[in-house]
């Protein structure tokens, strides 16, 4: 799950991604309105937490440019108590939740996992694809009922594999989405070769069928 947090207080940014990290998540940051809107422009995310006072912005206007341009990305609203008719406009306009300053962060990883779970598994609790069970909220997945025993990686891919059913990823776009901004340190893609390959072992070992499909040139499709 990849997520941009838009947050200019440094100590909550830093505090918020350390957290959400050891929770599975990869996480991109932006202290101000247009280093958020860079982001936005260059990368897709599962879910985008925004404050609403930023330097050199609003964040209401992030949330109107996200429900035109990435209908499909969940958003969080992060506010001062005293905001309150600008959290009632970002929900109208299309915001998933809203969090008061200051919240602690469990209720954050709660509020989180909701609008995920709503936003790309409309509201289930287990996605089943043939016999392939995969439970987003403890990041678990089974195949004929075994449990896979998969690196944090490895499901990630799985993760984006299935909620991308049909759709043909391309290797810079698996590569983003496991890595995220750091993925410009690395010298090659080759890992993501890597991890397809542990993950369609592991599901065939397990009893399952491959279901990943090279589409050469291309990319990657998941399907069954």
């Amino acid at each position: 799950m990849k997520l941009l947090i838009i947050e200019d207080e440094q100590a909550l940014n830093v505090s918020m991604v350390a957290y959400l990290q050891q929770g599975g998540y990869t996480c991109d940051t932006a202290l101000n309105y247009h280093d958020g809107s860079r982001m936005l422009a260059n990368h897709h995310y599962t879910c985008v937490l925004v404050d609403l006072t930023l330097p050199g912005g609003n964040g209401l206007d992030l949330v109107r440019s996200l429900k035109k341009n990435s209908p499909d990305t969940g958003i969080i609203i992060i506010s001062a108590k005293n905001a309150l008719d600008d959290k009632i406009t970002g929900l109208e306009l299309g915001a998933d939740d809203y969090l008061t300053k200051p919240f602690h962060l469990s209720e954050l990883n709660a509020r989180l996992r909701s609008v995920i779970r709503r936003r790309n598994f409309n509201g289930q609790k287990v996605i089943q694809i043939g016999d392939l069970e995969v439970f987003p909220e403890s990041a678990e997945a089974l195949v004929q009922g075994r449990k896979l025993t998969l690196t944090k990686k490895e499901y990630d891919l799985l993760l984006y594999f299935v909620t991308n059913k049909n759709r043909v990823l391309t290797k810079d776009s698996i590569a983003e989405h496991l890595w995220g901004d750091h993925i410009e340190s690395l010298d090659s893609l080759d890992f993501v070769y890597t991890h397809i390959k542990n993950l369609r072992r592991k599901l065939v070992e397990a009893g399952g069928e491959d279901p990943i499909t090279t589409v050469y040139g291309m990319g990657y499709k998941f399907s069954f």
